[in-house]
């Protein structure tokens, strides 16, 4: 089974910019020449899970395999500690479990 790497490299270039590095300075990180990092993010190379993990590295995110049923808490809680990652505003906010001046006045 072959699975699209255009997530992936998506991710990695949204990465990068959020994080104001330009694909030299990024491959300079790495130690790759630049014209690779551009074939990756434009999604023209098959990515090795090697070179996936020192991009992910030097962009300072961590490669982790998680269990399907246990995603959609894990996409909910990076939306909502990095917004860059989907580039949106989180669609739940985090509320207080209570607050110290909440009074039942039934």
């Amino acid at each position: 089974m072959r699975y699209s790497l255009e997530y992936l490299s998506d991710r990695l270039r949204e990465t990068r910019i959020a994080k104001n590095l330009s694909q030299r300075d990024l491959s300079k990180l790495v130690g790759v020449p630049q014209s690779h990092i551009s074939r990756i993010e434009s999604n023209q190379v098959d990515l090795r899970l090697s070179s996936l993990i020192a991009l992910a590295n030097a962009l300072g995110l961590q490669m982790v395999l998680v269990p399907r049923k246990a995603m959609p808490a894990v996409q909910l809680i990076v939306r909502q500690t990095d917004p860059t990652v989907s580039g949106k505003k989180p669609s739940i906010e985090a509320k207080p479990a209570y607050s110290l001046d909440d009074e039942d006045h039934s």
